[in-house]
């Protein structure tokens, strides 16, 4: 059960829309995420890279950490590591994942909560469960998206952005069935609380089964739902979609989707760079050079040398 949850009859609806007036977004295509290690070893799910990044720009990752119950001892995370050239956004749906870097910074992510990482020019940070769910285990179940920062952008100075669970927006579908929680971008005039630096919509939906949850989206943007839990169907022609696989969408002004069980989804989209990508492990820049630079950078200790800020929703330094 996530963590923010919310009575759907008493919160703002998604207007209704006609179903054969509506230019609903086709499904492109469905890939089914991959299984990987990453830092001491804790499995994550990452539907891309795997599709064209193209389709995916402007994200360049997603890793869905768990649903999972650690026993005790048995928690893992990421420790030291630097990043360069991109945002990481990291959601705690159930449990918690402490941040830190290398000036002391970071802070505690737990229980419906987003980070908003911007690495921009450089910060070295690690990413590991706290202490108390290493030694007792517990409940651990999150994503983290990988955000491309534009090449105006790449060298600006490192950030967080720290969204706590009661900063999200709060929705419901048209029909009640669906609680929506916003965390970046516009849905139907609704604005989540994440500043980004490129124009960019992404939610996380419960829909209760035979609910359906539907809504206008932008026809400049990009569009995929990922399922973290339970089943149902997406599109106008009905594509099954169960526990992570993703969704990528064609064009239109529009997206559906209908659970068959309670239903967890993702939905995330954004308007395309279409600048040069050169990626490296941790550096996501525009040129091999640039690359270069970074390890070069990081070989040397000249990253993450700086303070690094908290904002909140409303851009005020905490």
């Amino acid at each position: 059960m996530p963590a923010v949850t919310a009575d759907t009859l008493t919160l703002p609806r998604l207007p209704e829309l006609p179903e054969a007036a509506t230019a609903w977004r086709p499904v492109g295509k469905v890939v089914q995420a991959r299984k990987s290690f990453e830092g001491e070893g804790f499995q994550v799910r990452r539907p891309f890279p795997g599709v064209d990044l193209a389709l995916a720009d402007p994200f360049l990752l997603l890793d869905h950490m768990g649903a999972v119950e650690y026993g005790p001892g048995e928690a893992k995370g990421a420790p030291w590591h630097p990043h360069r050239g991109f945002e990481t956004v990291t959601y705690m749906i159930d449990g918690a994942f402490e941040h830190q870097d290398s000036t002391g910074g970071g802070g505690l992510i737990k229980d419906g909560a987003t980070q908003w990482m911007t690495a921009g020019s450089g910060v070295l940070h690690s990413e590991l469960p706290p202490q108390d769910l290493v030694a007792k285990g517990g409940l651990f179940h999150g994503v983290q998206l990988w955000v491309n920062l534009p090449k105006a952008a790449k060298w600006t100075a490192p950030r967080y952005q720290d969204i706590k669970a009661s900063d999200t927006r709060l929705l419901s579908s048209d029909d009640g069935g669906a609680l929506v929680r916003v965390i970046a971008g516009d849905v139907a005039g609704y604005q989540g609380p994440g500043m980004t630096y490129t124009p960019i919509t992404y939610l996380h939906s419960t829909i209760a089964p035979g609910a359906r949850l539907a809504f206008p989206w932008p026809e400049d943007f990009n569009a995929m739902v990922y399922v973290l839990s339970g089943r149902g169907v997406v599109g106008a022609e009905q594509r099954p979609l169960e526990e992570g696989r993703l969704a990528v969408f064609g064009h239109g002004k529009a997206l559906t989707m209908r659970a068959a069980t309670e239903w967890d989804v993702l939905v995330l989209g954004g308007l395309p760079l279409n600048e040069p990508v050169a990626r490296y492990g941790p550096f996501v820049m525009n040129t091999r050079q640039e690359i270069l630079d970074a390890i070069e950078d990081f070989q040397a200790g000249r990253l993450g040398g700086t303070h690094v800020p908290h904002v909140g929703p409303a851009d005020e330094e905490l």
